[in-house]
């Protein structure tokens, strides 16, 4: 009896489902990812313009120390509040985009088809098989609509990780990087602390820099100086504005 060889493990249905899922939760990671990326890295580089301007400003290690956490935590609030409403506001927009297009096809099946044809065929597809792929997908008006909203909108319809769960990880990313500029100013005086607080920025975001070239395929150390170089600049503008503003309190009389 001849054994019929068996189908290719990537052909597989059952290890297609679990292939696709699993790249769906990769994807997902991913968005994660970024945002714990932009907030550590806003963590660290908006606070230490905080703590360089104050200390340049007034030398007071208590001023310092008061104003940064003062400004890490409406940082805090602020990013995790507007993370939130966003990803919500945008949600609803795009339910609603989902709604009027499901309409359409309800109400409008033809039309629908030909939207879904034309879409096809702009990528790449000649206008018979296009045509004959959007009458099959018009036979299951949810296989329809999902292909409109995806094609048309660029809306994907799984649901991602919830609006709660992007604004605690920015708001826990960047509270944790916010330690690091702050830190140094309860160990040493204001005047060397200021150094020691530029440069474990510098290694932190060197650090964020590399972590984010594993995901993005970037050089690693490139990518890590990318984000250095925006320190540097944040440095200087701390600086500036330390150095700047109390002779501009003093001219309209504010000290």
């Amino acid at each position: 009896m001849v054994e019929t060889p068996s189908e290719p493990k990537h052909l597989d249905r059952v290890w297609l489902a679990q292939h696709l899922a699993d790249e769906r939760r990769e994807a997902d990671l991913l968005g994660e990812i970024r945002e714990a990326i932009f907030g550590a890295q806003d963590g660290v580089t908006s606070i230490l313009i905080v703590v360089i301007t104050v200390a340049t400003a007034t030398t007071s290690q208590y001023a310092v120390l008061i104003a940064s956490i003062a400004a890490a935590a409406a940082e805090i609030i602020s990013m995790a509040a507007g993370e939130y409403m966003s990803s919500r506001s945008q949600r609803e927009i795009f339910l609603a985009q989902i709604e009027r297009e499901r309409q359409e096809v309800r109400d409008r099946p033809g039309e629908s088809e030909a939207e879904v044809a034309l879409l096809l065929e702009q990528e790449g597809l000649n206008g018979s098989s296009a045509k004959r792929i959007a009458a099959e997908l018009a036979r299951e008006p949810n296989v329809l609509l999902k292909t409109m909203v995806e094609k048309e909108l660029g809306i994907t319809v799984e649901a991602g990780p919830g609006a709660l769960q992007g604004a605690l990880v920015l708001a826990l990313a960047f509270a944790i990087a916010s330690i690091v500029p702050i830190a140094p100013f309860f160990f040493f005086a204001v005047g060397t602390a200021v150094y020691v607080s530029i440069g474990l920025s510098a290694i932190a975001v060197f650090v964020l820099g590399v972590v984010k070239a594993r995901f993005t395929g970037q050089n690693p150390v490139r990518s890590g100086l990318e984000i250095v170089a925006l320190v540097a600049l944040a440095s200087l503008g701390g600086f500036i504005v330390g150095t700047l503003l109390p002779h501009a309190l003093g001219f309209v009389g504010a000290v």
